[in-house]
């Protein structure tokens, strides 16, 4: 196969032999609840199109919205028909017109979204992960501390936005080469400068001004297995989304009680909780680093704490190198050749422990060992939060209070996989 032909794979459109209508029914006895869905398809130029592909060029695949049905099971009633968000998008602009991952990573944007509407805020994702997200007093400044997290892996990645895109954040972003830009409304002008970038897919989700209101919302997660089975669960939701919401970290081991020492500061709280509902996004294993409402390091889906705990100490030194490279030379760290001038980058970067110094370390799950909190430490982090839960929770306490870090509990795991 040629190189021509392997590009091409890219430009593909499926057909789509899936039907317009589908039906999930739970049954238990006598009682049916069934939830209606119909297929999505947008308007592009005279003729429906429904999703380009699935998660690869040769994979089929289809969108479908909540139409019509309702759940309850237990004391869990799922989101009522309707509401729709990510799968009913309005494309304002098609570029290519969307495809599984470009839907799947508005959704995964919108899931960490929907607990940061006090203030602008901005995520950029990537592969379902976010590779930056932050809160600001404008939205130009929001996208702008998110995109320069992680300028690299914010490279086609998927934008969404909380607030009416101005012409200010238009331009920062048409900057970049990105793949898709959601948001609830663009101001005169925006899509003009949009339409430069042929290729953008651009889409109004105009359900975003409620967005508060998914929050406390659930819906059927379902995952197939590779012999057709499925397996059904709720989706989940964050306990902790207030900083009352944390627990002290206190445990008892062998009959002897330990607490962590140092309460944490209003600033410490607030990265907490931003970390704690940034991580709700995140693939596990996990551990992030935040500070004053961006994302530092983001490390994701690694099989054991303190390799991801590393991962993402790794990544935050990567890309400072970065960032400060880009605002003093005008481009990437990995191209910089004046030895004088990767010197001086490469000491301030060190000098800086990687922007880490006073960071919030955010953990999914329980720290086993005191091992996973220590590489944060080592770093100057001066705050964790983490579920708790551990057998040894007391080594964790014992780690932070010898280097006088604040540290809380949410109670609650918060894998996603």
């Amino acid at each position: 196969m040629s190189q021509t032909d392997l590009k091409a794979a890219y430009r593909t459109i499926m057909d789509d032999h899936f039907p317009p209508h589908m039906e999930i029914s739970f049954i238990d006895g006598e009682e049916r609840q069934t939830l209606s869905f119909d297929k999505t398809s947008w308007q592009i130029d005279g003729i429906d199109k429904g999703l380009r592909y699935g998660e690869n060029p040769g994979q089929e695949a289809a969108l479908y919205r909540l139409v019509n049905g309702n759940l309850t099971l237990g004391d869990v009633t799922a989101v009522q028909p309707g509401q729709y968000l990510a799968s009913n998008a309005e494309l304002v602009q098609s570029g290519k017109h969307p495809g599984k991952t470009n839907i799947t990573d508005a959704d995964a944007a919108l899931n960490i979204l929907r607990y940061l509407t006090a203030t602008p805020a901005a995520v950029i994702m990537k592969h379902n992960n976010p590779c930056g997200a932050a809160m600001a007093d404008t939205l130009c400044e929001a996208y702008h501390k998110a995109n320069m997290a992680d300028r690299l892996a914010a490279f086609g990645g998927a934008i969404a936005l909380n607030r009416e895109v101005d012409k200010a954040t238009a331009e920062l972003i048409i900057e970049n080469y990105s793949e898709v830009v959601i948001a609830p409304e663009f101001a005169d002008g925006v899509m003009d400068l949009f339409a430069t970038k042929k290729n953008l897919r651009v889409m109004r989700i105009g359900n975003m001004n409620r967005l508060q209101d998914f929050a406390t919302q659930r819906v059927v997660d379902v995952k197939s297995l590779i012999d057709g089975g499925m397996i059904m669960q709720w989706s989940y939701q964050p306990e902790a989304r207030c900083v009352d919401d944390f627990l002290p970290a206190v445990t008892t081991y062998r009959d002897k009680e330990y607490r962590i020492n140092r309460e944490p500061t209003a600033q410490e709280r607030s990265d907490m909780l931003f970390g704690w509902l940034v991580e709700a996004g995140v693939t596990s294993n996990s551990v992030l680093y935040v500070k004053d409402g961006v994302t530092v390091g983001i490390g994701t889906g690694e099989q054991d704490r303190v390799g991801v705990a590393e991962i993402a100490r790794d990544k935050a030194y990567r890309k400072l190198a970065d960032r400060l490279c880009w605002e003093q030379h005008g481009i990437p760290y990995n191209t910089l050749t004046d030895a004088d001038q990767r010197a001086a980058i490469d000491s301030h970067v060190a000098e800086a422990k990687g922007g880490l110094r006073g960071c919030c370390m955010v953990s999914d799950a329980f720290f086993p060992f005191r091992d996973g909190v220590e590489v944060g430490i080592r770093e100057g982090i001066t705050s964790v939060v983490q579920p708790g839960g551990s057998a040894r929770d007391f080594e964790s306490i014992e780690a932070c209070n010898e280097a006088n870090v604040a540290m809380v509990y949410t109670g609650q795991r918060s894998f996603r996989h």
